[in-house]
């Protein structure tokens, strides 16, 4: 979607629903005149017309030219100023087979509407101040996120919790802003009164700001998850710990070696957390040229991965990290590697020091090794509330370091007593950062990327 040529006086349309068979679909439309020129296609129109917003209207819609039914549908209806645009829009609750979705897409083609744009929904929903920028981008934030906590979190954020929190932080800044353009615009003696410079005030609001700042990385852990892989020699219990963390069977055990030669991957949730779990080829000297590309792709892996857990073989006995060959011994130093020692129900030996005793096999030892997991991603974070204000994404996370350093050069500037014309600046400085994060000040291009990225439908 091109934002900069947007016209907000197109009918658009769009499939809500995910493609596939399923007992009902939803159609959305939305733009001034939508409903009358959908009355031209139903088969009662003057109960369409009529209807007031947040009601629902019952019939068929039919191909105008042959007069043909297309589906049996209900609509909701919504005027100017309601719904999720705030434009006059309809929703088509229909059949979900896919021949009668096309078919009714098709129809709303040939009737003059055009297809939406991913996100356009939103946009104009945006546009109309339906929502902030922070609320649009929780939109997409619910629809991608994979797990219970990431959709909570996010569905707080487009409640406008985010929002006012920032609301609450720019408030704080337009008063110290407001005292520094009084005295620049007043001689002293006409002020009266004290005319001390709110330093509390900034320190207030950039603390908060900070603390704000401070939840990304757990928001975008929560919301993006995190990947692990399983790594170690040939038969130490990989594909029984992946099947274990995904509680199916999900990859093949066998005491051959060299069984996983590629790398296998699925998602799952620990704790809240989404996790991408990579089952890896064994890493060993081999001749076999497919098993060597193998382990050269778990190498790869083990380069973007958060965490490593590294599985030893407990039925056979090492020494030190030498013993292990190159490549695992390097591992072990890895301050992302987790030290698995498994099959404890066979093992010939004491684990070595700090690492988990496990029998995969038997599910012993799990409990401890998924709190380890889960204690390492985290960080000493806790897991957030449900109702607590956590920012996830990469774009505000920037504005708010714009922001806070803004303040941070403020409150220096201040302290040194330099002329409040060149504090003023910094003042404006985090403000328009502020604004960038809700949309007050945001550019075309920034609102493009962002709206460009959702699904169609939203």
């Amino acid at each position: 979607m091109n934002i900069t040529s947007y016209d907000h006086k197109d009918l658009i349309y769009a499939l809500a629903t995910p493609w596939g068979s399923s007992a009902l679909a939803i159609i959305r439309i939305s733009g001034e005149g939508c409903i009358t020129l959908l009355a031209t296609a139903f088969s009662r129109p003057e109960a369409l017309l009529s209807a007031r917003t947040n009601r629902i209207v019952h019939g068929v819609l039919s191909d105008p030219a042959s007069g043909k039914a297309v589906d049996e549908v209900v609509l909701a209806v919504y005027r100017a100023g309601h719904g999720y645009t705030g434009e006059e829009s309809v929703e088509i609750s229909c059949h979900g087979s896919i021949p009668g979705i096309e078919a009714l897409l098709e129809l709303l083609k040939n009737l003059g509407m055009r297809p939406a744009e991913p996100g356009e929904f939103t946009f104009r929903a945006f546009m109309h101040g339906r929502m902030d920028l922070t609320q649009a981008e929780a939109v997409q934030e619910i629809v991608s996120s994979r797990s219970r906590t990431a959709q909570s979190l996010a569905l707080h954020r487009l409640g406008g919790a985010l929002f006012t929190e920032l609301q609450r932080i720019k408030s704080l800044v337009l008063d110290v802003l407001s005292v520094v353009e009084v005295q620049l615009d007043y001689a002293e003696d006409e002020i009266g009164g004290d005319v001390t410079f709110p330093l509390e005030t900034v320190v207030s609001a950039k603390s908060q700001m900070d603390a704000l700042l401070a939840t990304y990385e757990v928001g975008r852990l929560y919301g993006q998850g995190a990947r692990i892989v399983l790594a170690g020699s040939t038969n130490a219990g990989k594909s029984t710990l992946f099947n274990l963390l995904l509680k199916e069977e999900r990859s093949i055990v066998s005491e051959v070696h060299g069984t996983t030669r590629d790398f296998i991957e699925a998602q799952t949730v620990i704790g809240g957390i989404p996790i991408r779990i990579y089952d890896t080829a064994g890493l060993r000297d081999s001749m076999d040229s497919i098993e060597a590309e193998g382990m050269r792709r778990t190498e790869q892996l083990l380069e973007q991965s958060d965490l490593i857990l590294l599985l030893l073989d407990g039925t056979e006995p090492h020494d030190n990290a030498d013993m292990l060959g190159s490549r695992i011994g390097k591992l072990v130093h890895d301050p992302r590697c987790i030290i698995v020692w498994n099959k404890t129900d066979l093992s010939v030996g004491k684990a070595p020091h700090g690492s988990f005793p496990l029998s995969a096999k038997r599910g012993k030892g799990f409990e401890e090794l998924q709190a380890e997991i889960l204690a390492r991603l985290r960080k000493g974070s806790a897991r957030p509330m449900d109702d607590q204000v956590v920012i996830e994404n990469s774009r505000q996370r920037d504005a708010l370091v714009r922001a806070s350093e803004a303040l941070a050069a403020c409150m220096r500037l201040a302290q040194a007593a330099v002329p409040l014309d060149i504090v003023a600046i910094e003042l404006n400085e985090a403000l328009e950062a502020m604004g960038s994060l809700t949309g007050e000040v945001t550019s075309a291009d920034v609102l493009e990327h962002i709206f460009s990225g959702f699904c169609v439908g939203k």
